[in-house]
């Protein structure tokens, strides 16, 4: 009984330190969006060095996210998550200290490429620690997390910058990070238990190339472009990206017929519904990409607000955002499925209006407390999509593709992400010209500017609310831990878990539901300390 106490303790344990790395990751991406006006003014950093600092973390973090998972897979996901939570530490420490706007570009792009290793063993080590019937309560717990890292990170940030402790101004949102992250390394190293799979399929390196050849292609040009005067290379590098792409699926097809270990499995796109919310993944990151940034420079470059009103501006939004997905995954969607999410997007959308009148109305003297209704509106809006996507996507994916599907959805939000902080170079900064505009006229040119930005975010969920037809009417359970096509509920621990001297089952299934070669990655992981 003891020995089992120790255990169960010893997993809670590991379930907080994987938690707080995952909040560490999600607070970073926010928490920068609110310091890029402090960050602007201090580096003297061009628009576009300021794209590619939340950009280039995106992207990073997007190409690397199924490298990352596969390599955990193949050597172990104690220690990559490990090795990730080093780099992501160490790559904070370089942001903090950065000189000049080169070296916080470079630093955000080696904590993307840290948080890539980092957070896909999260869920990995979560699945191999618990029990299918416990896991849902630690889902839960995992969402309210993502909620406080959305609510946290721009107060964070706000506050941080605000206080501007030991004349670091902006400086310490990334070195909060390196108490945290040491904590996590140290705590890791004991409590965690390592799973591995022996026969993982072999990393597809070509595809890794490809993949993110194709998208430095596509994005870097985009947030150079204006800059530079659109020249003609970037125009052919754009173009010369869907070649690459086009490389990457035939290579990926013969990789297909060659081993059965491509980077992506292809044959996922075939079911309707994860091809149409795949491009939902995409074309809603995107919109996300272009508000946030737009959104930041417009309170505080283009109003004048403080980091800490603009944060505290923030909040109604962020709590909307976790009230209304909690909501919908529990309540909504068992009911009304589909429309649940096409609910979201034309509220959100309708909240976009709303503050584009405010923001024409008001002008220069709009105040937070008038922001509150397109806020609240817009985060209902995003919280009825954001919770229940997932689950509506691979609804009808295979069960032995479920992994890799949501690998890939993961991967699919953030390259869209990337690419709409690339396109607010068009939708933002197209519209304001830097060299002709005066001081005193600074605030206007931004105001407008962010007006046609959301002009442009809201046609995108328009086109996201018609996409959304081609999603289940109403999503299947198709995970682990679902109901079985007979109604019975499963309560699968994984089967290729084994205790820490490698000699016996970790916990028995105890139903054998998923046998036969058609399994995806029927392995046996050993744990280890």
């Amino acid at each position: 009984m003891a020995s089992d106490d120790r255990h169960d303790r010893r997993r809670w344990i590991a379930l907080a330190i994987v938690m707080t790395a995952a909040f560490m990751d999600l607070v970073d991406v926010t928490i920068v969006n609110i310091a890029i006006p402090s960050i602007e003014r201090d580096l003297g950093a061009s628009f576009g060095a300021i794209q590619w600092i939340t950009a280039g973390y995106a992207l990073a973090f997007a190409a690397g996210l199924i490298t990352g998972g596969r390599l955990g897979d193949i050597y172990g996901r104690k220690r990559l998550f490990l090795i990730g939570i080093t780099g992501f530490t160490l790559a904070s420490a370089l942001c903090g200290f950065a000189a000049n706007e080169e070296m916080l570009v470079a630093s955000r792009l080696l904590q993307g490429a840290a948080a890539a290793m980092m957070v896909p063993q999260v869920l990995a080590i979560v699945h191999v620690t618990f029990p299918a019937h416990e896991r849902g309560k630690v889902f839960g717990l995992f969402g309210a997390i993502v909620g406080l890292g959305a609510v946290s990170g721009p107060l964070l940030g706000a506050l941080l910058t605000q206080w501007n402790l030991f004349g670091l101004e902006w400086r310490p949102i990334f070195l909060i990070n390196l108490p945290v992250g040491i904590a996590g390394l140290i705590l890791g190293r004991k409590y965690i238990l390592e799973s591995r799979a022996p026969k993982a399929l072999k990393l597809d390196l070509v595809g890794v190339v490809l993949v993110t050849l194709g998208l430095l292609m596509l994005i870097y040009p985009l947030t150079r472009g204006r800059e530079l005067d659109w020249p003609l290379w970037g125009h052919l590098c754009m173009a010369g990206s869907l070649l690459v792409f086009a490389a990457f699926i035939a290579y990926e097809k013969y990789k297909t017929r060659k081993d059965g270990s491509p980077l992506v499995e292809l044959s996922l796109f075939k079911v309707k519904s994860f091809a149409a919310g795949i491009a939902v993944q995409l074309t809603f990151g995107i919109v996300m990409g272009i508000f946030f940034l737009v959104w930041t420079l417009y309170m505080q470059t283009g109003l004048g607000w403080s980091p800490l009103k603009a944060g505290v501006t923030g909040v109604p939004f962020s709590l909307a955002v976790s009230a209304a997905a909690g909501m919908s995954v529990q309540l909504l969607v068992p009911r009304f499925g589909r429309k649940v999410l096409q609910a979201g997007a034309a509220t959100m959308a309708a909240g976009l209006l709303v503050y584009i009148w405010e923001a024409d109305r008001y002008g220069m003297a709009v105040q937070p407390w008038q922001m509150i209704l397109p806020l609240l509106v817009m985060g209902v809006g995003m919280g009825l999509i954001v919770a229940p996507l997932t689950d509506a996507v691979l609804s009808e994916v295979p069960r032995e593709h479920a992994g890799s599907a949501s690998g890939l959805i993961n991967t699919t939000g953030q390259m869209g992400t990337a690419l709409g902080l690339g396109l607010v170079s068009l939708v933002f900064f197209g519209s304001i010209d830097e060299e002709k505009l005066a001081p005193e006229a600074v605030g206007g040119a931004f105001a407008q500017a962010f007006e046609n930005s959301l002009w442009w975010v809201a046609a995108v969920l328009g086109v996201i609310f018609v996409v959304m037809f081609a999603l289940p009417a109403r999503p299947k359970q198709h995970m682990e831990g679902g109901a079985t096509e007979g109604g019975a509920t499963e309560d699968v621990v994984s089967d290729d878990v084994v205790a820490e001297d490698g000699t016996g089952p970790l916990a028995k299934p105890e139903t054998e539901t998923e046998t036969g070669p058609d399994r995806e990655q029927q392995t046996q992981p050993v744990l280890s300390r």
